[in-house]
């Protein structure tokens, strides 16, 4: 269980919604006090903790779960937009495994979390190796080969095709590859992403094919 600590709605249900995706169980709180309400019940494998939060700040969130012997080995990620290197440091310094600025992607908060929960001895989701007709993607190696060759990809061309992959079957609109991939603010327009459906259709050659385009929706590979 992951519990995330974050009173912006909008980031709070996109990062549960994401976790959830992943196969990670998670629940959202926008108030420290339904946090500790939750924590007496049931202690998380990792929290994700703003720090700007209504009747207690994160910091002193942190000062709290780091006192309790129950909580204090409990890997902590603090999610906010202070992103000065004071702040970053005085966070760290108080207890916080990792600190991450927004706005931030997806992918990124998914790696964080699980380096914070391998280091944490607590499990991690194995990273697959995905093998689709003479397509073969190695996540954990950085490696797509397409029949023999080798292919290079880009950072967000990489990510967009493991997205994919992972879910395979399932229809991405435009707007959830953007929040997915490029972060929850990213100002950019949906036409991004088609663009790099585009070059990343070109670069796997032939194994380009298994891109589908779901008209007026967005983009997917197909189950079989």
């Amino acid at each position: 269980m992951i519990y995330v600590l974050e009173d912006d709605a909008s980031i709070q249900k996109l990062v549960v919604y994401t976790l959830n995706s992943q196969g990670m169980e998670a629940r959202g709180f926008d108030r420290p006090s339904q946090f500790w309400s939750a924590l007496a019940l049931e202690k998380p494998e990792l929290v994700l903790l703003d720090i700007m939060l209504p009747e207690e700040d994160g910091l002193q969130v942190l000062k709290k779960l780091r006192a309790d012997p129950a909580t204090r080995r409990t890997p902590v990620l603090m999610l906010t937009a202070k992103s000065t290197e004071y702040d970053k440091v005085l966070g760290l310094d108080q207890g916080a495994d990792d600190y991450i600025a927004k706005p931030f992607g997806m992918m990124e908060l998914m790696a964080r979390i699980r380096t914070a929960l391998r280091h944490a001895g607590g499990r991690e989701e194995p990273e697959n190796v995905y093998r689709l007709g003479q397509l073969y993607v190695d996540p954990g190696r950085h490696i797509v080969r397409d029949g023999e060759r080798d292919v290079a990809l880009t950072l967000k061309e990489f990510q967009l095709l493991c997205l994919l992959l992972e879910h395979r079957g399932t229809v991405f609109t435009r707007d959830q590859l953007l929040n997915t991939i490029w972060g929850y603010e990213f100002d950019g327009a949906s036409r991004t992403v088609d663009v790099h459906i585009r070059t990343l259709r070109q670069k796997l050659g032939e194994s380009g094919g298994c891109i589908e385009t779901v008209r007026g929706v967005g983009y997917k590979i197909a189950e079989g």
